[in-house]
């Protein structure tokens, strides 16, 4: 069973949109997630701002990839590394604790995705 970085059982992060790296909903991980898709967030207009400016564009819809893009207050299951350069240039999305898989932690701290968590 998948844990958190609360060390307890790994929460849905969201259903509508389906997220998640294996499109379940959690933001469980494997060895063919090469982008560790770990961290559970609920996404801003800044966030998917910068998103783009990263080059990586969330907002737009991708029909052909059963994609309907991102608005502010979906939760998505972002990958841990884009998260940690989100948090790094202020625009880090608020992040879903329990809803976050614990191999995030091999990227970020605990401690900034608690200070980052949805309150």
């Amino acid at each position: 069973m998948a844990k958190n970085v609360l060390g307890t059982l790994l929460q849905t992060c969201s259903l509508s949109p389906l997220t998640g790296f294996t499109r379940n909903g959690c933001c469980e991980t494997g060895p063919e997630d090469l982008g560790s898709h770990t961290v559970c967030v609920q996404v801003t207009d800044e966030f998917l701002a910068f998103s783009v400016s990263a080059g990586n564009d969330l907002s737009t819809p991708r029909p052909e990839y059963g994609f309907e893009g991102l608005k502010a207050g979906d939760r998505w299951c972002l990958c841990a590394s884009r998260w940690l350069a989100a948090s790094e240039e202020g625009f880090a999305p608020p992040v879903i604790l329990e809803s976050s898989h614990e191999r995030c932690l091999d990227i970020v701290s605990l401690a900034d995705l608690k200070y980052h968590a949805l309150r």
